[in-house]
């Protein structure tokens, strides 16, 4: 794909999605943190209707500690893998009140330390918390850059290297977000609507689909 293209792409999708952001629901880094460790294999809504109740009783590193690994899974029972992620939840707060006197690390090496917290979920925090110009890649935007021609690659690194190569610096903090918002409600797995695309002529996939 052409860069002049790519532009255009980036053009129209920030003057189509107005408030792109996060689904999930936080206050503070802390919250954003734990909320997309739970969202992994689970829905932004599943887990917001989850942390609508934890964050009323807890909330912070010191807090969910208190809570210790059973009750915590109490409350995130309706998440998938809820168990482990209950596991990893508890060590990372451990290590943010040990390390960081329970604020989490602006710092994209300290948070991939953290249990649970892989690329993503690091790159999540420092854009959408800290606003950072990082560009996460989840599963909806490899598959969007994949399909469109917009950023290939066979590994989400790839993806996610290829993006911070081929986005403009002005575009770079919101890119995350326009680009899944596109993946999770135009550019969907199965049958992407492609009839209702704001980029379908700029897109590369050749086998696009409109309904009859």
């Amino acid at each position: 794909m052409k860069q002049a293209t790519r532009i255009q792409i980036l053009a129209r999708l920030k003057d189509h999605i107005k408030d792109p952001t996060t689904e999930l629901i936080y206050t503070t880094p802390f919250e954003l943190l734990i909320a997309v460790v739970l969202s992994a294999q689970a829905t932004d809504v599943s887990v917001n209707k989850a942390t609508k109740l934890l964050f009323t009783i807890a909330n912070t590193a010191e807090q969910i500690l208190d809570l210790g690994v059973d009750k915590l899974k109490n409350y995130i029972r309706t998440i998938g893998l809820y168990n482990s992620k209950a596991v990893n939840i508890i060590k990372t707060c451990q290590i943010l009140v040990d390390k960081y006197q329970g604020e989490v690390p602006e710092n994209f090496e300290s948070l991939i330390e953290l249990p649970g917290v892989g690329r993503k979920t690091a790159n999540v925090v420092l854009n959408t918390a800290f606003g950072w110009p990082t560009i996460a890649v989840d599963t909806h935007i490899f598959r969007v850059c994949n399909r469109t021609g917009f950023a290939s690659g066979k590994t989400v690194e790839d993806v996610e290297k290829k993006l911070l190569k081929v986005v403009p610096y002005e575009y770079k903090l919101n890119c995350h977000h326009w680009l899944i918002l596109h993946g999770r409600y135009t550019c969907i797995a199965r049958k992407p609507r492609c009839g209702a695309c704001v980029i379908e002529d700029l897109c590369e996939y050749k086998a696009k689909i409109y309904p009859e």
